[in-house]
């Protein structure tokens, strides 16, 4: 399991569900950016930045679990947003899957996502 760095005596604290630095003990994974497909169907979850994340967040579940390990072993996420305005919201469900130490974090706005997705989130997890 990852192990996060205990103690940051300088920096900012956290504005979210993240934490300033993670030390990655093990193999890393690297997973590509989840986008908010259902996997069964195929279809793509329309609604907005919230019910995107939490599909994306049951995808990258589901990925890790096929990897033999669970959200306690993501040591890095990367969030992008369309508009940074559904931030809030996004942030609101993330936390959700991490209500332990969570992982260090970017969130980005970016101009468009393939697909016309609103949210796309890439992890870096630790086997």
């Amino acid at each position: 399991m990852p192990k996060h760095v205990p103690i940051i005596k300088r920096g900012a604290k956290p504005i979210g569900p993240y934490s300033i630095a993670a030390e990655a003990i093990g193999r890393p994974v690297f997973i590509s950016g989840q986008v908010a497909i259902d996997p069964e169907s195929g279809e793509k979850e329309t609604g907005d930045a919230a019910a995107q994340v939490t599909r994306i967040m049951e995808n990258l579940g589901l990925v890790l679990g096929d990897l033999g390990i669970d959200f306690d072993h993501v040591v890095k996420t990367t969030i992008f947003l369309t508009d940074m305005g559904d931030f809030a919201a996004v942030n609101e469900v993330y936390g959700r899957y991490f209500p332990g130490k969570p992982p260090a974090r970017s969130a980005v706005q970016v101009g468009a996502l393939p697909g016309g997705f609103r949210v796309e989130i890439e992890a870096i997890a630790v086997l």
